[in-house]
């Protein structure tokens, strides 16, 4: 799954400490979101669109692999 978190940080100037502490998780969290090693919840996806004021599918893209 492909996420654009590090380029809306990077809009809303947050650090992956700012962004984890708004949304109650830990740094290494938000890094392992951005590198593609770990799949966030539904709540937790939830959360990341309203700290950047959007839709949950304009922060996350299934990649064609991510239906098998």
């Amino acid at each position: 799954m492909k996420n654009s978190i590090k380029v809306k940080r990077a809009i809303k100037d947050f650090t992956q400490t700012d962004l984890a502490n708004k949304i109650g998780v830990s740094r290494q969290t938000i890094h392992a979101i951005e590198t593609g090693k770990y799949v966030p919840s539904l709540s937790l996806a939830l959360k990341m669109a309203a700290v950047f004021d959007c839709k949950v599918e304009d922060i996350f893209e299934l990649e064609s692999g991510d239906w098998e």
